[in-house]
């Protein structure tokens, strides 16, 4: 912390964006805690690269991820949050207030912290993967799939996320192509046996993806077979990425404590971590639903749970 530069105080300060930052932001400004926001590198999160947006609550007709995204902004904004750009890039919550360092330069001391840094979904790293990301390409079946109502879909992965993802797609799509790199899956027992008793779900062992095929829009996935080395093209509009998240809680992991892939672990009940005064939300501390709706009410939660932790000391 040696190049810090400049220092400032906050009663709260929310470290990410999206569905759960936002609206914690909301929250905490209209009970004049005056929040200020670090957005993170992707300002507004995963839902900025989703398009379509048909199952938040509120939007009739559906809307656009990025779109929505602004909107949230906006409320936080016209209650008094303070928006910023930057990257928190090292904290110290070894004592109060805590300290929060943004671009490696700015020192922030904050009375509380609310934590939304989200989750980044794992990709393949396939040129074409980035190319198509939104356009018949995505990594989150329950978003995307009633788009594939009566198509043909592919889906990469082999865990208990992607079964559950390939029997969600089954009851939507025409068939399912299940792509597995091994010669066996590791979901649990029970969620294979979902799948392979799925009449419209065919599982390809021992395959992996090689390209995702399309100009402006997904028509097929060339995979290989890694026994044979015969190369095909399986005919899909959609092509779905199951291999799990990574969330984004690296900087935090010397103070707050995590689960075995890194998920802030939080109070059951409520927003609340080991330090005190600082909470989690979002996709930081849930692998278990990862929706827009689902990291706005964790969002309302944490700035709730600050409202009253600082009640709670005395401090205004």
């Amino acid at each position: 912390m040696s190049t810090i530069k400049t220092t400032e105080k906050v009663n709260c300060l929310i470290v990410g964006s999206g569905p759960a930052g936002y609206t914690a932001a909301i929250y905490a400004a209209r009970a004049d805690m005056k929040p200020v926001m670090i957005q993170g590198l992707q300002p507004g999160g995963q839902l900025t690269i989703t398009t379509e947006v048909e199952n938040y609550p509120g939007y009739p007709s559906g809307t656009q991820g990025p779109e929505m995204m602004e909107d949230f902004k906006k409320q936080a904004e016209r209650f008094g949050a303070d928006i910023r750009w930057g990257l928190a890039t090292a904290v110290d919550f070894s004592s109060h207030p805590l300290k929060v360092v943004v671009d490696e330069t700015h020192e922030i001391t904050a009375n509380t912290v609310i934590i939304a840094t989200g989750a980044s979904a794992k990709w393949l790293g396939l040129e074409s993967e980035q190319r198509l990301n939104g356009f018949g390409v995505s990594a989150c079946a329950v978003c995307d799939g009633f788009f594939y109502k009566g198509q043909e879909v592919v889906i990469v992965g082999a865990g208990d996320t992607a079964a559950e993802e390939a029997s969600y797609l089954a009851k939507l799509c025409s068939k399912v192509t299940m792509l597995v790199r091994k010669g066996e899956m590791r979901a649990s027992k029970a969620m294979q046996h979902r799948v392979l008793n799925t009449p419209n779900i065919e599982v390809l062992f021992n395959h992996e993806t090689l390209e995702i095929l399309g100009e402006k829009s997904t028509n097929g996935v060339k995979v290989k077979n890694g026994l044979t080395g015969e190369e095909k093209v399986i005919p899909a509009t959609g092509f779905f990425v199951a291999i799990g998240h990574h969330p984004n809680s690296d900087i935090f992991k010397n103070y707050l404590n995590t689960d075995a892939e890194g998920y802030i672990q939080t109070i059951p009940g409520s927003s609340k971590t080991n330090v005190e005064g600082v909470f989690a939300c979002g996709d930081v501390q849930d692998k278990t639903y990862r929706q827009a709706v689902t990291a706005a009410g964790s969002g309302c939660m944490a700035a709730l749970d600050a409202e009253r932790w600082l009640a709670a000391k005395g401090i205004h």
